[in-house]
């Protein structure tokens, strides 16, 4: 059987065509996200996805579809009156399985993030993951109930349907390249220091950034963007941190820069 496109109105055709709309809006926003590693709107997104996924559910059992996705008075209850359903007629994946998916991932979407303080390591990134494998399953699942194919053909059309959106940081190795040659160096550096972990030290990033000058790169950027509060710069130790003020600016400036870039 051929793999269907991703635009082709085969692709759960099964499913009404707002509520289709909606689930692959969804899932796209989950998958873009979490190549940006923008890791807690990946989180919140995710509850929006179990919203699409219990309606389509929902409309499948009972025979007749909403017009749009909503959200259930009692998400834990409304999963599992699935497993009421009628054995004989409905596959265990629609009883059982799916809904059992989407409790656990609506539980990351609520009891886990940013805004539950704590001694832990924060959660966010490995939760994301999470959420976009689980995202990705649960897609396969509904292509496999609703366009009638196998696990591997499911899958596969998983992954046409993935946006293929161009990453703005490229790792090779230990290296770190931004694909935005347009960008200034100031630019350039927030965005590598936006995607690494804690401190990074002087002499990584100026080779991330390509600069070819490590004195005026210390001078030109990482002093004027410390004094500006978009980094601290520890000159002692020679390491760099990007500031919430960075952080801020990376999310809300260059990463819709050169996403909009890429899509025209």
């Amino acid at each position: 059987m051929s793999i269907p496109s991703a635009t082709s109105p085969a692709v759960l055709a099964g499913i009404p065509a707002s509520l289709r709309n909606e689930l692959l809006a969804a899932f796209n926003e989950i998958e873009r996200n979490y190549r940006e590693r923008r890791w807690e709107p990946s989180e919140l997104n995710g509850g929006k996805w179990c919203e699409v996924v219990h309606t389509i559910l929902r409309g499948f059992v009972d025979g007749t579809y909403s017009a749009r996705a909503s959200k259930p008075s009692n998400m834990v209850d409304a999963c599992r009156a699935f497993e009421k359903v009628d054995a004989t007629q409905f596959p265990r994946a629609v009883r059982i399985q799916i809904p059992r998916v989407l409790l656990a991932l609506y539980e990351v979407r609520n009891n886990r993030g940013v805004g539950h303080v704590g001694g832990d390591v924060n959660p966010n990134a490995m939760d994301a993951s999470f959420v976009l494998a689980t995202a990705k399953w649960l897609m396969a699942e509904l292509i496999r109930i609703f366009h009638g194919v196998d696990t591997v053909t499911a899958e596969q059309t998983v992954d046409r349907i993935v946006e293929r959106t161009v990453p703005l940081v490229w790792q090779v190795g230990e290296l770190r390249r931004v694909l935005a040659p347009e960008f200034t160096m100031r630019e350039k550096t927030l965005v590598v220091l936006y995607h690494a972990t804690g401190w990074v030290q002087e002499k990584a990033l100026v080779a991330w950034v390509e600069h070819s000058n490590a004195a005026v790169f210390r001078r030109d950027v990482l002093a004027k963007a410390h004094k500006d509060k978009l980094i601290e710069y520890d000159r002692s130790a020679s390491r760099v941190l990007i500031s919430p003020l960075g952080v801020r600016v990376v999310e809300d400036e260059l990463l819709s820069r050169a996403s909009s870039k890429v899509s025209s």
